[in-house]
């Protein structure tokens, strides 16, 4: 997606995006008792209206929020100075006298969405409607902590320059990274993928990339707020997003909100006791992860005497008809479906979405498999499992997600302590 592209928020389903991420921000609310407030509670209602709707009207800002037209003259004028809002024309066609039309300054905020992983880093820029203005993918410096930040410096520098901003523009970062920040130390736990993440203070140096505000999210759980917003997970409230690759994770939504745990280790299935062995054998991976990653994937083929460079080579040599390479893969299926059998039996969700370089790309020789073990393995009718469409996209489209919920907040917040009313 480049500049020119439709917005990438669907703004009609901005509020179930909004819950989807746990409602990370306050929205407001409260009795108002002084004028100050009330106008500023008056404001903000009015400038979700206008993220929720779109192009709009004063009239239908009236019946959105309840508010007097009066009022919501006085808001949008507010909004307007702060340079939040903007008229953008008039809606004609209709009987009477042409509206007005208002819509969010897609210039009022921006947002740089990151996903950090072992072999690729992908960075993307969008204003605040959700235009991505910027982006750029590179192979990830991750053997060393140092030069991949330094290579995260580089690339959000270049997306800053190439959409004609300074990095002190930027309203919000987010990060996606594997494991688990622990915000007492300021280290990444269970990122065993990325070496030196794991010393203190090493998450605190992210505020060197930009200098903005930023926010450090576990990547799987970014991948299942981005299925939530623009993928298979839209408008399901009970899902689970599987991710199977180099490592291995899940990202929970429960009733339309991200499920983080009282540590934010949920999802960290990689430790759940499935396979062969002894699930102490390898504590960095767990046992799941051991068996079932790409480096497992390989090192069962490796057992039944089949050289495979990439787990891909394996599932490749499958497509083709290759009695070992199937072996590989039904051995892989099974182990899936021990797995999806106690997260059904936890969460009992409606759909679990595969993703990852395993999950996604080898669906086709996964899902069928899977499906018909399930039922043998569950008490209750198990959820459809279907391949997340968003691809290698799914953690950035959700740091975007996330990170535009969060910057309305933001620049409102901002706006209204720098603007004085009119």
């Amino acid at each position: 997606m480049v500049r020119g592209d439709p917005p990438l928020i669907n703004w009609p389903a901005f509020r179930s995006v909004y819950a989807t991420l746990g409602n990370v921000v306050s929205m407001g609310g409260g009795t108002a008792n002084t004028t100050s407030l009330l106008r500023v509670m008056n404001e903000r209602a009015v400038f979700a209206e206008i993220f929720r709707l779109g192009k709009v009207s004063r009239p239908e800002l009236a019946q959105a929020t309840g508010l007097s037209k009066p009022t919501i003259s006085v808001a949008l004028a507010d909004l307007e100075r702060a340079r939040l809002v903007r008229p953008v024309g008039l809606r004609t066609g209709n009987a009477g006298r042409a509206a007005l039309l208002y819509e969010i300054r897609p210039q009022a905020g921006w947002v740089l969405a990151v996903d950090i992983g072992r072999a690729y880093v992908r960075l993307a820029l969008a204003d605040l409607v959700g235009e991505i203005v910027a982006r750029k993918d590179e192979p990830s410096r991750a053997e060393s902590y140092d030069a991949v930040l330094a290579q995260l410096s580089d690339l959000a520098d270049k997306l800053t320059t190439e959409a004609g901003l300074s990095p002190g523009d930027i309203t919000l970062t987010v990060f996606g990274t594997p494991g688990i920040h622990d915000k007492e130390t300021g280290v990444l736990r269970l990122a065993h993928n990325l070496p030196g993440w794991e010393l203190p203070g090493a998450v605190e140096r992210l505020a060197d990339v930009t200098g903005s505000p930023y926010i450090l999210e576990n990547d799987v759980d970014l991948a299942a707020v981005g299925e939530g917003a623009y993928g298979l997970g839209e408008g399901v409230p009970h899902f689970v997003y599987v991710s199977v690759g180099t490592g291995i994770g899940m990202g929970v939504v429960i009733d339309g909100k991200l499920y983080r745990g009282s540590r934010g280790a949920a999802g960290e299935i990689s430790y759940l006791p499935v396979g062969e062995g002894d699930p102490r054998a390898d504590p960095g991976r767990g046992m799941f992860e051991s068996v079932a990653s790409a480096d497992g994937v390989i090192a069962a083929a490796a057992r039944l005497g089949m050289i495979a460079a990439t787990a891909k080579d394996v599932f490749d040599a499958a497509r083709a008809g290759d009695e070992t390479a199937l072996k590989v893969v039904s051995a892989e299926a099974d182990h899936v479906a021990h797995a999806l059998a106690g997260i059904v039996a936890v969460l009992d969700p409606e759909l679990v979405v595969l993703g990852g370089g395993i999950g996604a790309q080898a669906a086709d020789l996964l899902i069928g498999p899977v499906t018909e073990r399930l039922p043998g393995l569950v008490a209750l009718r198990p959820p459809r499992i279907e391949a997340s469409t968003l691809g290698v996209d799914a953690v950035l489209l959700g740091a975007l997600a996330f990170g535009l919920a969060t910057a309305r907040d933001l620049v409102f917040e901002r706006a209204v302590a720098v603007t004085p009313p009119g």
